[in-house]
């Protein structure tokens, strides 16, 4: 069977843009969004928010960064990555994290 690896989401930023260019001259951009969802239960509402952390590359990272800011709804696609490393307290570290492909 193939592998399929997509995410689609649509929320607000929870913070502005924060860009940094790495030495080889690629633009990066890490952003994080809310999503929340509400829903009823038993006659109660209820609310819950996910928040997810973005991370975008090259023209994509630039026009986000002129464009939107904490606040912005964003309507993102892409594809989950994961990270470990290991922290400077000697702890191993991982993180769950959205590759942003397309945005509006």
């Amino acid at each position: 069977m193939a592998n399929f690896n997509k995410v689609i989401l649509m929320g607000n930023l929870t913070r502005d843009v924060e860009m940094r260019t790495t030495q080889g001259g690629m633009q990066i951009a890490k952003l994080g969004m809310a999503i929340n969802r509400k829903w009823t239960q038993n006659g109660e509402q209820k609310e819950s928010t996910c928040f997810v952390d973005l991370t975008a590359f090259g023209r994509t990272a630039e026009v986000l960064s002129q464009y939107v800011g904490k606040g912005s709804p964003l309507f993102v696609e892409g594809r989950l990555e994961y990270s470990t490393w290991e922290g400077q307290d000697g702890q191993k570290k991982n993180k769950l994290e959205v590759v942003i492909d397309n945005f509006q």
